[in-house]
């Protein structure tokens, strides 16, 4: 069996590499922390993304790499392509690592989006918030993520908003660029998470509803609750993306739904939080089933086993307790110490029907005290 690479040894990596043990399949990791959580489960490269040294070590322990955090280095990357199979490839990172190029890219291919404009200096920021309009939101076109690199213009902010956002993000413009998008009121979020193999089978799981707070995902409900034309349009966004990159892997596509309309929001080209539930609430889990196409092996079935919420832990775990005294509750431990903001683990609880999981759900939230994280998704499946 081919031995697989992940650079990045989070969470992710260690979801991966749990997937990846029942095939046989022996992972390494690179990461720039010692401390990385997938090192508690498989061996770990310790060396910055651009250390050419850890770079070979990595190389020279692996047959085929992949990704849990997509924004390597340009010149690492194309390294390592010299060295072993990459997958996905160049073109999908390029273009998912910048905001711009990803929102050029879906426009192309009649994905329709928010509007936006390419920002480089302090008068291109005035002029396209007079086109855009507030509220809008300035985002770098690189590195941010988890609502990091972002500032929203507000309409009470008046003339002076463009002015707040330079002073805000402006200096980031020469390192990172930086996108003026204009701010959607969606009426909710969803994603949908596909695999498409080396030969071209494409998949998708149930397109997922999620629950975002101060920008980072707080809940996941699948199968959404679409309607079918709805949900038949959101795959085939996600289908022409994944051809248009021959990519290979799993990956996701955010998109906002308004009256009906699905806007793309970012692509992520990697396992997704919005697809965790997929490990006890699908025939074959988003983790195993990239294992599965960047080492060129048959995919697996992504149909839903019931419905199922995943609820993501945050800064510190609480009791498992509660969520492990359900019947289709689990428990997901990224053996991470406690810091405000981090994802440190999640919950998945599964039921076979809607009103069975929102009991289970209920449940939960109540002894956790967690109740306006349960409260969107209890609307949802009792509505």
């Amino acid at each position: 069996m081919k031995r697989l690479g992940i650079l990045g040894g989070g969470q992710l990596a260690r979801m991966m590499a749990l997937a990846a043990a029942p095939l046989g399949v022996p992972v390494v990791a690179l990461d720039p922390s010692r401390e990385a959580c997938a090192g508690q489960v498989v061996p770990l490269v310790a060396g910055g993304y651009d250390d050419r040294a850890a770079l070979e070590e990595f190389a020279g322990r692996v047959d085929v790499a992949t990704f849990d955090f997509e924004n390597v280095p340009a010149g690492s990357g194309d390294w390592l392509r010299s060295h072993v199979e990459v997958h996905p490839g160049p073109g999908a990172l390029a273009t998912a690592q910048d905001r711009l190029s990803e929102k050029r890219l879906f426009r192309e291919l009649g994905i329709p989006v928010p509007a936006f404009a390419d920002i480089d200096c302090r008068d291109a920021l005035a002029r396209a918030v007079d086109e855009i309009g507030l509220p809008s939101i300035l985002k770098t076109r690189r590195l941010g993520y988890d609502g990091k690199g972002q500032f929203r213009l507000r309409p009470e902010m008046g003339a002076g908003a463009a002015e707040a956002a330079w002073d805000a993000l402006g200096a980031q413009v020469d390192r990172t660029g930086l996108i003026l998008e204009g701010f959607v009121p969606f009426d909710f979020e969803l994603s949908v998470v596909a695999v498409r193999s080396r030969d071209g089978d494409f998949r998708t799981w149930a397109p997922t509803r999620n629950w975002h707070v101060d920008g980072v995902l707080s809940a996941s409900l699948a199968p959404a609750g679409l309607d079918p034309e709805l949900e038949a349009r959101a795959i085939g966004h996600a289908r022409r993306l994944a051809e248009a990159l021959d990519y290979v892997g799993v990956f996701a596509l955010e998109l906002f739904c308004r009256d009906g309309e699905l806007l793309a929001n970012e692509m992520a080209p990697r396992v997704h939080n919005s697809g965790h539930w997929t490990i006890e609430g699908a025939e074959t889990s988003q983790f195993e089933n990239h294992v599965r196409a960047v080492l060129g092996l048959p995919l697996g079935s992504t149909a839903s086993l019931g419905h199922a919420c995943m609820l993501n832990w945050l800064g510190a775990m609480p009791d498992p307790a509660p969520v492990l005294a359900q019947p289709g509750g689990h428990w997901h431990d990224y053996g991470k110490s406690a810091r405000e903001g981090r994802k440190v683990g999640h919950a998945t609880l599964r039921a076979d029907s809607a009103g069975e999981l929102a009991s289970s759900l209920e449940a939960v939230g109540a002894a956790l005290d967690r109740h306006d994280q349960v409260a969107p998704v209890l609307e949802k499946l009792r509505g």
